[in-house]
């Protein structure tokens, strides 16, 4: 872990999500499996998107998706996510992740990299407009 040496900076604003991942969450050598980090993703991108939409949304593409360390047991794992685009029915996410290794200390890592697109979706789960106002994001 000598390349862990220095705390990265991390954007200046709350994370929209923070989690301990637990052992059940680890494969056999003790890193966090990628699934689980994808599915962490999966739900700090869609907080924003449903702040943005004013509503449902589903989840229509991972554009893109970088693992740039691992994650372990006992690290915080914070989650920053903020809108990119807005389309017709569609918005695009940006999700960093970063993760405090032993939370009382003072590294702090990137782990991960991620662009999804949502799509506001009705009662129905019908694609709808989404609006061109935002809610104070």
């Amino acid at each position: 872990m000598t390349d862990e040496a220095a705390t990265e900076a991390v954007p200046d604003r709350e994370p929209v999500l923070r989690v301990v991942p637990m052992p059940s969450d680890a494969n056999f050598v003790g890193d966090i499996f990628g699934g689980w980090i994808m599915s962490q993703v999966d739900i700090a991108g869609s907080i924003v998107a449903i702040r943005r939409a004013r509503g449902r949304v589903a989840t229509v593409a991972v554009n893109s998706f970088v693992f740039k360390k691992p994650v372990f047991v006992g690290d915080l794992v914070s989650f920053y996510a903020e809108v990119l685009r807005v389309g017709r029915s569609s918005i695009t996410v940006d999700v960093e992740v970063f993760a405090h290794r032993a939370p009382l200390g003072d590294t702090c890592v990137k782990v991960t990299e991620a662009q999804l697109t949502f799509v506001a979706v009705d009662e129905n789960r019908r694609p709808r407009v989404v609006s061109s106002q935002q809610n104070g994001e």
